[in-house]
C-alpha cells in the first residue's frame, strides 16, 4: 500500500510507508556525553485563544513528553526556543512550564536545565531593566532546582551599545549565580532580532567577546551552547574554552560529527532535533559510550537529512516540524500549536518530513502515523 504525497512542484509521488519502527528501548543516562533535548510544548486545542493571547498549554501531554525523553536517558532543556519562547509562549507561560517541569524532573530523577531570558520585557528597555529581568528569571530557575541556561536576549541586543555592555551584564549575572550555568549563543537564523549579539555582526569579533565573558568567570560556566550552524566555528570555539568548560552543540546541521569529535575534543549536545529523534539519538549515544564512534555515526548520520529539512530557512519555524512529528508519533492527539504556528510550513514540507521520519523508523506506530498523514492530506483536498 502506498500513500500519495505532494511533491512540491504541483505533482504527486507515491510513497510506501514503513511497516516496523526502529527498535529503541528506554535506558539509563549516558557516560561519555551529556545530552539534552530541547523540548516542545503541547498546546491545548480546546482553549478559546487567539495568536495574541497567552499560550494555552496542555500540561498533562507536555509533561508526558518530557517523561518520554527522560525514559531514554536524555536530559530536558526546558523553556528554550523549541518551546516557542518568544514565538507564542510568553514569560508567564514559560515560568509555569519551568515550575512544572522542574518538579516533574525531581519526581522521576530526570536531568533538567531551564532557559533564563528577558522576555517579560515587551518593549524598549534600559540595560538596568534588562539586568533586572534576567535576575528575576534566574531566581525562578534556581528556586525550582534546575540548572540555568542564560539565553540570548532580544532586549539586550537592542539596548547594548557595544561589547562592554555584554561583558557587564553577563559578568553581573555570573557573579551572582548560585551554580555554574550554560551560556547560549543563538544565531540570527534562529531569531533575526539577535543580529550583532555580543556587540558585533562580525562573528570573529563577537566570538572574542563571548570567550572573554567565559574566561573571566570559568568557575561559573558549566558550558556553552553554540547555535550558529557553522561546524568549524564551533570546533574553533571549543578548542579555546577554559579547562572544564563544556561545549554543548546546538548545530542541527552538523551534530553527528561535532558530538563524535576529534583528537582534540568533542561537543556534548543540547539540540532541538533531539525532540523528534529522542530514542534514536539515545541509542546512538549509548553506542558511542562503548567507544564505537563509527557505529554512532552509522546510526546518527542518516538523520541529518531530516534535521536539515526541518531547520531549513526560515530556520526559526523548525518548531512546526517538530510538533508535527510529535503528533504523527502519537505523543499528542492533535496538530495544534500555541500562537497558531502550525500554519508556518507548507503541505509539501510536511509530506517530506513525514517521509524522512518514517524512513528512519521514528514512529512507534507507523500505521497511526500513516493514518494521521492521510487525514492531514485530506484536509488539503488530497484524495488517496
Amino acid at each position: 500500500m502506498t500513500i500519495r504525497l505532494p511533491a512540491g512542484d504541483g505533482g504527486f509521488r507515491a510513497y510506501e510507508p514503513r511497516k516496523e519502527p526502529l527498535a529503541a528501548t528506554p535506558g539509563t543516562p549516558f557516560t561519555s556525553r551529556t545530552v539534552f533535548s530541547a523540548a516542545h510544548v503541547v498546546a491545548d486545542p480546546f482553549a478559546d485563544s487567539t495568536p495574541d493571547s497567552p499560550a494555552a498549554v496542555d500540561w498533562d501531554a507536555t509533561l508526558a513528553f518530557r517523561r518520554h525523553l527522560w525514559s531514554h536517558g536524555l536530559g530536558v532543556a526546558e523553556a528554550m526556543d523549541t518551546a516557542q519562547r518568544g514565538m507564542g509562549l510568553e514569560w508567564a507561560g514559560a515560568a509555569e512550564l519551568i515550575r512544572r517541569s522542574a518538579a516533574e524532573a525531581k519526581s522521576v530523577g530526570g536531568l533538567i536545565a531551564c532557559g533564563v531570558g528577558t522576555d517579560q520585557l515587551t518593549g524598549p528597555a534600559t540595560l538596568d531593566e534588562v539586568r533586572a529581568a534576567y535576575e528575576e528569571q534566574l531566581a525562578l530557575v534556581e528556586e525550582s532546582g534546575a540548572q540555568a541556561i542564560l539565553m540570548a536576549s532580544r532586549a539586550l541586543a537592542a539596548a547594548a551599545k557595544g561589547p562592554e555592555d555584554y561583558l557587564e551584564i553577563y559578568g553581573h549575572l555570573l557573579r551572582q549565580s548560585a551554580e555554574p550555568v550554560v551560556l547560549h549563543w543563538l544565531g540570527p537564523m534562529f531569531d533575526p532580532a539577535l543580529e550583532g549579539y555580543w556587540g558585533s555582526s562580525d562573528l570573529d569579533t563577537a566570538t572574542d567577546t563571548f570567550l572573554e565573558v567565559i574566561a573571566a568567570h570559568p568557575d561559573k560556566v558549566d558550558g556553552i551552547k553554540v547555535s550558529l550552524l557553522e561546524a568549524q566555528r564551533e570546533i574553533d570555539i571549543r578548542r579555546r574554552l577554559p579547562q572544564g568548560v563544556r561545549c554543548y552543540t546546538g548545530d542541527d546541521f552538523n551534530y553527528p560529527e561535532l558530538i563524535a569529535g576529534d583528537e582534540q575534543g568533542f561537543s556534548h549536545a543540547l539540540l532541538g532535533i533531539f525532540d523528534p529523534l529522542g530514542p534514536l539519538a539515545a541509542e546512538a549515544v549509548r553506542v558511542l559510550d562503548t567507544g564505537d564512534a563509527k557505529g554512532f555515526r552509522e546510526l546518527l548520520d542518516p538523520t541529518v537529512e531530516l534535521s536539515r529539512h526541518l531547520f531549513q530557512a526560515p530556520t526559526r519555524f523548525y518548531k512546526t516540524g517538530v510538533v508535527f512529528l510529535a503528533w504523527l508519533a502519537g505523543h499528542q492527539s492533535h496538530f495544534t500549536m500555541v500562537g497558531g504556528l502550525q500554519s508556518a510550513r507548507s503541505l509539501p514540507h510536511f509530506a517530506r518530513a513525514y517521509e524522512l521520519a518514517d524512513g528512519l523508523g521514528l514512529f512507534p506506530d507507523p500505521k497511526l502515523a500513516e493514518e494521521r498523514m492521510k487525514n492531514l492530506l485530506s484536509l488539503y483536498g488530497v484524495n488517496q
